[in-house]
């Protein structure tokens, strides 16, 4: 009987990277598995990143960003582009870590026409022109919208994207070849209600997260004056 195939070590070496940072996900309380959970699209699936915790730990958020930054260390990089909290912490982490020493800016989301788009914030356009070299960096990848708009952006000003760095990607999701590298590359199985494994073994749906986002309300603070 002929030995079984060893591993590749480097993909070993990559699987156990993933183990590693989705533990540390775990432990932010934005990875859920394991469960049975709508999602606001009106399907299901058996795992959920809420994105908002993603960042929430310094510690964690320091070291991952350091893992990435580590890895585009070979790319001379001018400045670091993201948007939303979450990447934007991100990207303040990984630019400390980055040996170029490189400047943070970010992208402003909105819609224009029934469309998404990404602007630049006037202040930020003249750390962006022909030649700067941009890393772009997100928390998580879900479609990839948000990052090809990005790269539309950049080139607009002329600059070159040197690569991607995210926390997670959605193995699916295509980025026009760009280097990307991803703390964590997987995707999240999603099925209709009518072809739903779960529900055809009667586990209870959690509808929490939808519940959240539907109830989530900007708190405010009213100033009190003394007499």
């Amino acid at each position: 009987m002929s030995p079984a195939p060893s591993k590749d070590p480097t993909a070993v070496e990559h699987e156990v990277r993933q183990k590693i940072h989705l533990e540390i996900l775990k432990r932010t309380g934005a990875y859920h598995s394991n469960d049975h959970i709508l999602l606001p699209s009106g399907q299901h699936t058996a795992e959920y990143i809420e994105k908002t915790l993603v960042t929430t730990e310094p510690s964690f958020t320091e070291g991952l960003g350091a893992v990435i930054a580590k890895h585009f260390a070979p790319w001379p990089v001018d400045v670091v582009l993201s948007t939303g909290p979450g990447a934007l912490i991100l990207s303040h982490c990984v630019a400390r870590a980055h040996p170029s020493r490189p400047v943070v800016v970010y992208g402003t989301k909105g819609l224009s026409g029934g469309k998404r788009r990404v602007t630049l914030p006037v202040e930020f356009q003249r750390l962006i022109r022909a030649g700067t070299r941009v890393l772009l960096i997100e928390d998580l990848v879900s479609t990839g919208t948000t990052l090809n708009l990005l790269i539309s952006l950049v080139e607009q000003f002329g600059a070159q994207v040197v690569g991607i760095g995210c926390l997670w990607q959605r193995t699916s999701v295509e980025l026009d070849d760009r280097p990307v590298f991803s703390l964590v590359s997987r995707d999240f199985p999603a099925y209709a209600p009518a072809d739903c494994p779960y529900c055809r073994r009667g586990v209870p749906l959690n509808e929490e997260f939808v519940r959240r986002r539907a109830h989530r309300r900007p708190s405010s603070v009213q100033e009190s004056r003394s007499s």
